[in-house]
This record gives structure tokens, C-alpha cells and sequence, in this order.
């Protein structure tokens, strides 16, 4: 296989069009991007093999789409609106800003802007929230303010009972969600890896405290064995167990599912146990009781949540950097994608090479045949 830069995975992109900078005519618009005809295509794909994967293919699973706006007391309560931050440093040479915890220590502790390498430059860190925040209605004032959702999660938990009752289903059960979010990311980069307005695939299932620990696991291999069906190679994946110092405050245990970029082995999927802490908290913060009653043991408790936790954007890059390859010809290099079929955007494309005997007329037809089931490309140009 050839070395896979990122730049490379940039310029097919834009040059086949996958994928474009945002606003470009304009100046382009930081770490945003718009999907062109093929990315769109694939985009959708991805989407509809993971939703495949977790909803038709299991008894008690089912679906949702949360509203992007919420009720704040929502993000109160999930605890964004306290503890969603991140430590911001700035340069006050070069005004660059940064994460604290991302720069070298060794930098670090003389204050040293890691771009320009200004000593002393650096100011102390101070907490900045990651919520986009707007507001609601002709007013803007303080009971007005609202957050774009920095997940997808929460619209899940706040919808458990709804989806419980109207479902009529017992426990253990997921609810899936595919849905946008946003964070307003201190150093977003590396291409549409992390990005300010992105896509998530998640799903949450609801089980008995006490099965939690044997049910995790058999997530972790489900997910896992999802990316061999979509043609990801094994040898590029592996997982990593977040140890004591990397857990979030609300996980019992969390698995990333890593795959080995251009960048380096940066997490693909994360799968977390996440306790009664989701619920609990609803809970407390809305007055409405979030338990369930088993009616067959007679007895009532607040689910654990075992989450599996994806992005649309991040595994559509994933397989276009596995897929990446330059075939060497004779005279040229061609790159080649080898995309799975599930997930090749153009499913086949109808190639008339000759221009007699009602050929170019035969082949349209099929063409506008296929055109009814799948994207099917056509051109008579001749040749190929």
C-alpha cells in the first residue's frame, strides 16, 4: 500500500469532489466542510450500514431523532454547562491559542508559545466552555440563552420513558440516534478528524445494574467487528482502556476502538460504561422519576447505560485513508480508492464504447433502469 498523507486525502477530495473547505469563496470558514456529490453519497452509505448494524439487525433496538435545541436545564443537569471545558492559553506575541493540556510540558513550564517559540509568552490557562451558546425567541437576555447540543446523548436519556412506554420495551434495550452537534473546539484540525460541526452516531442501552460488566464486553467486539464488515483492515485497529487519570467523571469503564491515521492511532469509537449517572441525574434535575420496574423479579432500579459512541465524519475518513491507494502504471501513478461496495458512492457505471448497432441507446436504458435502485454513473464517451 502507498504512504497516506493527509494532504492527499485532502486534494482527492476536493479534486473528485468528496469533500470541500466551507465558504470557500469567502476566505473558507475554519474546520467546516461541505459534502460534494460523491462525499454525500458516501456520507449516506456510512450512515446507513451503521444504522443497519445497530437497529435492524437487533430485536430491541430502535431509533430516534432529537431535536439540535433543548431545554438548558438539560445541559445543567448532563453537567455541561459546569464542567464541558477545556484550558485556554494564548500567545501574546503571535496570538495563537491553545489547549494547555495538549503543549509539550517541557514548553509548558517556561511559558513557551510551541509556534512562534516565544519564552514568557504564554498566559495562565482559564476555562473555556465548548457550548455554542445563542438564544431563543426576539429577546436576547439571559433567560433566552440557549445551547446548541455538544451531543447527541442527552436528547436519548431525556426521551427513555417515551420511547419505553410507546415501544413497550423491557430491559436491556438501546436507542440509536445519527444527528449533528457542535463544540466550539479550541484547536479543531487534521482535515474533517475534529471539527466544530459534526455528525454522531450513538447508541444507548439500557440495562440492569449487575449485567452492566458482561454486556460491555460484548459491545466492544460487536463494535469492533462492525469495522471488518465495512472492509476497515484489522491490522490498523486495536482498542485502548482509558486508565484512571483518562475516565470522564461519569464512566465505570471506557474502551476507544483506535485506528492508525496518517496522524498516528487516534480513537475511531468509544464505548463507555456510563452507570446510573445519566439518568440520576435527570432525574434529580427534572423532579420526573427515571427508574424502571421489573415486573418479573418486582423490583425497580435506575438503568445503567452502556454507550457506543461513533462519528459520521470521522469513520467516512477512516475509510477513505484505508481505501487510499496510488497504483503505479507504466508511464503515471493513478490513485485508486478501494472502498467496500456497501460504501462506494457510485455503485456502477454504464460504459457504451462503441456508437453502432443501437449500443449507446441499449446502454441508457439500463442505465436509467439501475438509476431507480442505486447511483449508477454513465458516459459515452468512448473510451475509459
Amino acid at each position: 500500500m502507498s504512504t497516506v498523507t493527509m494532504d492527499k486525502i485532502v486534494s482527492l477530495c476536493k479534486r473528485r469532489g468528496y469533500i470541500y473547505q466551507s465558504s470557500e469563496i469567502y476566505g473558507k470558514l475554519n474546520a467546516c466542510y461541505d459534502y460534494g456529490p460523491l462525499g454525500v453519497e458516501l456520507k449516506k452509505n456510512v450512515k446507513e450500514v451503521w444504522w443497519r448494524a445497530m437497529v435492524y439487525e437487533h430485536d430491541n433496538i430502535v431509533g430516534l431523532d432529537a431535536a439540535i435545541l433543548m431545554h438548558p436545564k438539560v445541559w445543567e443537569a448532563s453537567g455541561h454547562v459546569e464542567g464541558f471545558h477545556d484550558p485556554l492559553v494564548d500567545c501574546k506575541q503571535c496570538k495563537n491559542r491553545f489547549r494547555e493540556d495538549e503543549i509539550d510540558p517541557k514548553k509548558l513550564a517556561i511559558r513557551q508559545c510551541p509556534i512562534c517559540g516565544t519564552k514568557g509568552s504564554l498566559t495562565d490557562a482559564r476555562q473555556f466552555n465548548l457550548m455554542f451558546k445563542t438564544h431563543m425567541g426576539a429577546v436576547e437576555e439571559k433567560s433566552s440563552v440557549i445551547y446548541l447540543r455538544p451531543e447527541t446523548a442527552q436528547g436519548i436519556y431525556v426521551n427513555f420513558k417515551n420511547v419505553m412506554d410507546s415501544s413497550r420495551l423491557k430491559i436491556p434495550f438501546g436507542i440509536a440516534q445519527i444527528g449533528k452537534a457542535f463544540r466550539n473546539e479550541i484547536t479543531p484540525g487534521n482535515f474533517i478528524f475534529r471539527t466544530r460541526e459534526f455528525e454522531q452516531m450513538e447508541m444507548q442501552y439500557f440495562v440492569k445494574p449487575g449485567q452492566d460488566e458482561d454486556i460491555f464486553e460484548e459491545w466492544k467486539q460487536k463494535r469492533m467487528a462492525f469495522y471488518d464488515r465495512m472492509g476497515i483492515r484489522k491490522e490498523k485497529l486495536r482498542f485502548h482502556q482509558h486508565g484512571p487519570n483518562e475516565l470522564a467523571h461519569y464512566a465505570k469503564a471506557a474502551f476507544d476502538i483506535e485506528y492508525e491515521f496518517p496522524i498516528g492511532w487516534k480513537e475511531l469509537e468509544g464505548i463507555h460504561n456510563r452507570t446510573d449517572y445519566d439518568l440520576s441525574r435527570h432525574q434529580e434535575y427534572s423532579g420526573k422519576d427515571m427508574s424502571y420496574f421489573d415486573d418479573v423479579n418486582r423490583e425497580r432500579f435506575i438503568p445503567y447505560i452502556i454507550e457506543t459512541s461513533a462519528g459520521v465524519d470521522r469513520t467516512l475518513l477512516t475509510c477513505l485513508v484505508d481505501a487510499y491507494e496510488e497504483e503505479k502504471l507504466e508511464k503515471d501513478t493513478r490513485t485508486v480508492l478501494h472502498l467496500d461496495p456497501k460504501l462506494a458512492p457510485i455503485k456502477a457505471a454504464i460504459l457504451p464504447l462503441v456508437n453502432r448497432d443501437g449500443m449507446p441507446d441499449i446502454a441508457l436504458n439500463i442505465y436509467h433502469d439501475l438509476k431507480k435502485y442505486m447511483n449508477v454513473f454513465f458516459d459515452q464517451g468512448g473510451s475509459i
